[in-house]
């Protein structure tokens, strides 16, 4: 089975009560993801979009997660603070049934990347301009076994590959490849 290991897992956890929805956390992430850094402003590529709840006068801060190819099937609402939303307007997806977190030039998905940069930052754009304390990042360690790791790793393999096909060839001739050959 493997002997366990520690690993650091990264979080932006969120304050409801504190976001007064000034979407600087979202200014902050398009300025960063610009090519090159800081040159432009679009807030279609931002990682992250605070969206208004206006049934219960409330402002989401929602980070970017991964890509669905398909629409969920479950409308759940949740009651958090007394204060009911939509499993849509807690989603973090990129899914067919919206236009969120996609990039604006190709129409590919995002994903919060936690702002990696050589050298790294010490907190993601969003959290150092959340002038409100809204957005907290934490680091903690996990333990996680040789499994995992592996699973994840192959994971990550699988992900960069994809994206270094896409970059090479295009969204749409690697989505055709790959559909051809799994009719066969």
């Amino acid at each position: 089975m493997g002997k366990p290991e520690k690993r650091i897992v990264k979080e932006i956890n969120v304050d409801l009560s504190k976001c007064n929805g000034c979407r600087a956390c979202e200014k902050a992430c398009a300025a960063f993801h610009a090519k090159p850094k800081y040159s432009s402003f679009n807030p279609a590529r931002s990682r992250i979009k605070v969206v208004i709840d206006e049934r219960n006068d409330q402002w989401i801060p929602v980070r970017a997660g991964g890509y669905t190819q398909a629409e969920c099937n479950g409308r759940n609402r949740y009651v958090i603070d007394g204060k009911e939303y939509s499993e849509c307007a807690l989603c973090p997806a990129s899914c067919p049934s919206r236009s969120w977190f996609k990039e604006p030039d190709s129409g590919l998905p995002l994903k919060c990347d936690m702002c990696e940069d050589i050298p790294p930052l010490e907190e993601p754009m969003c959290v150092q301009m959340c002038g409100r304390g809204c957005l907290t990042y934490v680091e903690r360690e996990v333990t996680v076994t040789e499994r995992q790791t592996r699973e994840a790793e192959s994971q990550m393999e699988l992900t960069t590959a994809y994206e270094s096909l896409v970059k090479r060839h295009g969204q749409k001739k690697v989505v055709d490849t790959f559909s051809r050959l799994s009719n066969r």
